[in-house]
């Protein structure tokens, strides 16, 4: 893993039963899952930049309240790239639970004039990590988002990994112009990139490997992301090392298709949990 600035201020947290994780104030941002097996299931660059200004490649980033170029803000949104509280840790036998929290600020109501209150519920234990994001409307004007939790799941190796649960389902494909399509195969595999988004999509899927498998599993979020940039896209990305593509797949709990609308005073949730 590297060795970020002391700047950007890092918490760990280790439940009971020894399962740990860590996250950034920057962008709220988890880097880290080992379960009680030891072993580290979350992806993160070795060029992966640390600093205020810079999104962090790997982990779980925020995204909201724009996924990708879906509208006028800057791609992905504003979230994973601002400053995140503590609000609350709690530990129990079952797990170890801590609360980031951020609001509007005066430069994000430049690009996007609203008020929101944006929290982030990390539980972990044993082999599970549950991420629950909520969005709450603190303003006095109603607004819509979309958004995402951009998950990288570390793998062996990406030409060794299928994902199942998505066979029969359709799918946008934005490799390229974007092309409405239909998975015809039963499960996903790797030969070239991948980025696909498919709305309405099961909210129960596994990620397969020769000697491991990872349910991924989601509630709220109707949408799922599956993402790998492959050869020559890695290559456009400073922050990703060489072949690192190999030891990642984004499985991403979205919500794209619908944008939520939120009246003064809603709040939204919707949660992503991962079990090795």
């Amino acid at each position: 893993m590297p060795k970020p600035p002391s700047k950007l201020t890092r918490y760990g947290f280790t439940a009971p039963d020894g399962a740990c994780f860590e996250v950034y104030r920057h962008g709220g941002h988890v880097t880290s899952w080992i379960p009680t097996d030891g072993e580290e299931r979350l992806f993160l660059s070795r060029n992966a930049n640390f600093s205020d200004d810079n999104a962090i490649r790997g982990g779980a980033p925020v995204i909201f309240p724009q996924f990708g170029r879906e509208g006028s803000l800057p791609p992905h949104g504003f979230a994973r790239n601002m400053s995140w509280e503590l609000a609350k840790t709690e530990q129990t036998p079952a797990g170890v639970t801590a609360v980031f929290q951020v609001q509007d600020s005066e430069a994000s109501r430049r690009i996007w004039p609203h008020r929101f209150l944006a929290e982030l519920a990390i539980t972990a234990g044993r082999r599970q990590l549950a991420l629950a994001l909520t969005i709450t409307n603190s303003g006095a004007e109603a607004f819509t988002f979309t958004g995402a939790l951009h998950t990288y799941l570390r793998v062996a190796d990406i030409n060794a990994t299928l994902i199942t649960g998505l066979g029969g389902q359709p799918y946008l494909d934005t490799v390229g112009p974007p092309t409405q399509r239909m998975q015809t195969e039963r499960d996903l595999a790797f030969t070239g990139e991948v980025d696909r988004i498919y709305f309405n999509a099961p909210s129960r899927l596994a990620v397969l490997e020769k000697t491991s498998q990872m349910s991924v599993t989601t509630d709220g979020f109707p949408d799922v992301v599956i993402w790998n940039p492959w050869i020559e896209r890695s290559a456009q990305f400073a922050d990703l090392e060489p072949e690192g593509y190999r030891r990642f797949v984004c499985v991403e709990a979205a919500v794209i298709g619908r944008p939520v609308a939120l009246l003064p005073g809603e709040r939204w949730s919707g949660t992503q949990r991962l079990v090795a």
